[in-house]
């Protein structure tokens, strides 16, 4: 009988974990770039719920698990040659990643792309943060590097869907305002698209990668009145940006109800930007991938209707 030739084989599934985000997520648009190019992909998701549904129904196979549950990982991992690790912000940040890189050692996983951020390039031994999260990513590096892993670390710059739209829409909305509290620092702000296009292209083919660091940045580093006028092009008003101080704004979240850990993590983002330690550039994107990042003019025009007022119906 002859052997199967090793290029029918099945290949290992992908694992993504963080696969079940809402629409436009990094770990779902990986999830769906990767079975776009015909790539076996294992889903992991924390319940199983309707966005678990849509991930079978895109053609994954879907794994309920938890990142800081041994058994569960075990389950998760198995099989599974090529990984990406990424989480959202969260006190249990390195845990999760220790457990995680501790049960793909055992699996003998062949790449680890890690999910970390781009603040993590000016922290060190003796240069840190006041943000807890800078420092459990910073910690989760060098846990990893330690692991013996075959690391891939992925650090992107502050992403276009937190300041640039969950926190101003509103005020965009209803008085054509960025109030924001980044003052006159320059920034560089990239869309998660981007990003997952990135983690995809490091996921189908490894192997030349193992070892290396990517920054990942949006086209362009200006500061907020620039990106004001680009909001203006994009939705043919005026918008302006209104710099407001951070200990306001940050009282404002907690009173949202978001969690003090991630309120403490957004209000060290907003100091740095205010110290110009936002001001990044790479090309990083454009080498991965071969297509320049989505800019904040394209970003606004494509989420328009987030900053534009609803008609009252008479």
């Amino acid at each position: 009988m002859n052997a199967t030739p090793k290029s029918s084989r099945q290949a290992p599934p992908i694992l993504v974990t963080g696969a079940a985000g809402r629409v436009g997520a990094v770990g779902r648009t990986v999830t769906e770039l990767l079975l776009k190019q015909g790539k076996a992909v294992r889903a992991m998701v924390r319940n199983e719920d309707e966005r678990a549904q849509a991930l079978r129904d895109m053609g994954a196979s879907v794994v309920a698990g938890n990142l800081l549950d041994l058994d569960s990982m075990h389950r998760v991992i198995a099989g599974c040659e090529t990984m990406y690790f990424g989480m959202s912000i969260s006190d249990d940040y390195l845990a999760a990643t220790v457990n995680t890189a501790a049960i793909a050692k055992h699996h003998g996983v062949k790449a680890f792309i890690n999910m970390s951020q781009m603040t993590v390039s000016q922290m060190s031994i003796t240069e840190t943060t006041t943000s807890p999260q800078h420092k459990l990513h910073w910690l989760a590096e060098q846990a990893l590097n330690w692991s013996g892993l075959p690391v891939v670390h992925v650090r992107p710059t502050v992403f276009l869907e937190g300041f640039f739209l969950t926190f101003s829409s509103d005020s965009v909305t209803e008085s054509n305002q960025i109030r924001l509290p980044l003052g006159e620092g320059k920034t560089s702000p990239i869309a998660a698209e981007d990003v997952a296009r990135s983690v995809a292209t490091l996921l189908a083919n490894p192997e030349p990668h193992i070892g290396k660091i990517y920054h990942l940045t949006g086209p362009q580093s200006e500061n907020m009145h620039f990106f004001a006028q680009e909001y203006s092009k994009a939705l043919g008003r005026t918008i302006t940006f209104q710099d407001i101080p951070v200990e306001p704004w940050r009282d404002e979240l907690l009173e949202r109800g978001l969690p003090v850990h991630l309120v403490n993590h957004l209000a060290t983002m907003a100091d740095l930007h205010r110290a110009g330690r936002y001001d990044r550039m790479s090309d990083d994107v454009l080498k991965l991938t071969g297509q320049t990042p989505l800019s904040v003019h394209e970003f606004v025009r494509k989420n328009a209707a987030t900053f534009t007022p609803r008609t009252r119906e008479r």
